[in-house]
């Protein structure tokens, strides 16, 4: 039994721990043993406490014991993010300037999960800076995919959807400005959303006002994300632009009936997004999925004009605006990639921010329009199936070159600007054996019928319930 504790999802193995059918010192320790034997051909997780994972496992057990009121995600383990601070644990964001770094504070949405219950265990791993969708540093090392580790795991929370697929841990957090919680969802076979911008609060910053970057939650199933949300969301007065709405609206049940949903169908996104022809081919499989559950289906998309020059010109000023002075002081730790978007943000002037933010408006007022003629976006999440781990980024993609570390994830980063719910959910496999995610996106706030259209699309086909090799 202690073997396939790790295989369980979620929302079961907390209702088994809140009947004291398992304790937390069961589920913890048979999750550190899946790690021990499966973490040194993946390296999710890169700092490991399973002292302290133990300890707090048995007070957890304790307080049960006491009837003690508890939290949805009472005793279970989760890795977080590298780039998320956890007081007393290392975070190296990824980087050499970082390796030795121990916060003294826990970020907000680590504090949040572990108010609810949740274990810490340890940190995932992360692209330096969480620059990028492969996740690769010189501190750690890459993460390989689980389906096939000569692979990516995709970025940049590769580490937390790796530990997810392998059983290392049944819940992870994430953050996502370009596609950091979808593409590596869509890479692992999991279950990735990118909230609504202010659902998930994050700590005060030097541009709490963007909207391009947002904290969200990873799980192998649309009910265990939803689950480890309603831990996540909800009011903080710190962040500018958080929403109101209380977490425990994610708890509701995910029960619905998709029939006669408008939805509407963007391989493509309109125009200038290549995709690689075997993610189309499982894609249009899951597409014929909402069409047999009664959905009205048509190819359309949102007017993304502009949109590429709106995501780099707003990403490269964010970019030197948190990492400028680093790029001052120690250039030469930084990876090229990380240096040339940098210094793109140096070469903007007041001129081209004023010209994209009034552009990101314009797209942001048309996304609206297009919400109110249909109620779901399909897209694909990435554009390519997992690539070579020993590439930094793919070389092409439908037969075109890819010239920057960002070109080949425009299907992510274009959705991003709509200021919407997205959620990767598994779509199938190519006939190699490697994962494709689905792309659900809803109108902007609208993130529980987002989860709920998700969890049919999974009832549906259950591709997620193909885990990855082990040994």
């Amino acid at each position: 039994m202690t073997d396939d504790i790790p295989d369980l999802d979620a929302t079961d193995l907390a209702a088994r721990i809140r009947r004291r059918e398992l304790s937390s010192r069961e589920v913890v320790q048979a999750h550190l043993d899946r790690i021990a034997a499966v973490n040194p051909a993946i390296n999710a997780i890169v700092t490991l406490d399973p002292e302290g994972a133990l300890a707090a496992a048995d007070a957890a057990d304790a307080a049960l014991a006491r009837r003690e009121a508890t939290g949805p995600l009472h005793g279970l383990p989760i890795a977080f993010k590298d780039t998320h601070h956890t007081r007393g644990m290392r975070t190296t964001h990824g980087s050499p300037l970082h390796a030795d770094d121990v916060p003294d504070h826990d970020d907000p949405l680590v504090a949040r999960v572990t108010a609810a219950g949740a274990i810490r265990i340890g940190k995932t791993n992360v692209p330096e800076f969480a620059a990028g969708s492969h996740t690769f540093n010189t501190v750690f090392g890459t993460t390989r995919n689980p389906y096939d580790p000569s692979r990516s795991a995709g970025g940049s929370s590769g580490g937390a959807a790796a530990a997810l697929a392998a059983g290392m841990q049944p819940i992870a957090d994430g953050s996502d400005m370009g596609g950091s919680l979808r593409n590596p969802a869509s890479f692992c076979n999991v279950v990735g959303l990118r909230p609504t911008p202010g659902r998930v609060p994050q700590a005060p910053s030097g541009s709490s006002w963007q909207t391009l970057a947002v904290a969200g939650p990873m799980a192998r199933t649309v009910a265990d994300t939803a689950l480890l949300l309603s831990a996540m969301a909800g009011p903080d007065p710190r962040d500018p632009i958080a929403l109101e709405t209380p977490g425990s609206a994610f708890a509701a049940p995910l029960d619905f009936d998709p029939r006669g949903l408008r939805v509407a169908w963007a391989p493509d996104l309109g125009a200038d997004v290549p995709v690689d022809p075997e993610v189309l081919d499982v894609l249009a499989d899951a597409v014929a999925v909402f069409a047999d559950l009664g959905c009205h289906v048509e190819s359309d998309s949102p007017d993304f004009r502009g949109a590429d020059d709106v995501f780099r010109t707003l990403r490269a000023h964010e970019f030197n605006l948190g990492l400028g002075h680093v790029l001052d002081s120690s250039r030469a730790a930084l990876k090229p990639s990380l240096v040339w978007n940098i210094e793109e943000g140096r070469r903007l002037g007041p001129d081209d921010l004023a010209r994209a933010t009034i552009a990101h408006s314009r797209l942001y007022a048309r996304g609206i329009d297009f919400f109110d003629r249909y109620d779901v976006l399909l897209a694909p999440v990435s554009q390519v199936v997992p690539f070579d781990a020993d590439l930094e980024y793919p070389q092409s993609v439908a037969g075109l070159a890819q010239h920057t570390y960002l070109d080949w994830m425009r299907s992510a980063y274009y959705i991003t600007l709509l200021g919407a719910p997205a959620l990767s959910v598994p779509a199938g496999f190519t006939p190699g054996g490697l994962p494709v995610g689905l792309q659900i996106v809803t109108a902007p706030r609208s993130d529980l019928t987002t989860l709920r259209i998700g969890a049919a699309f999974e009832a549906a086909t259950r591709h997620g319930r193909r885990r990855p090799p082990r040994g």
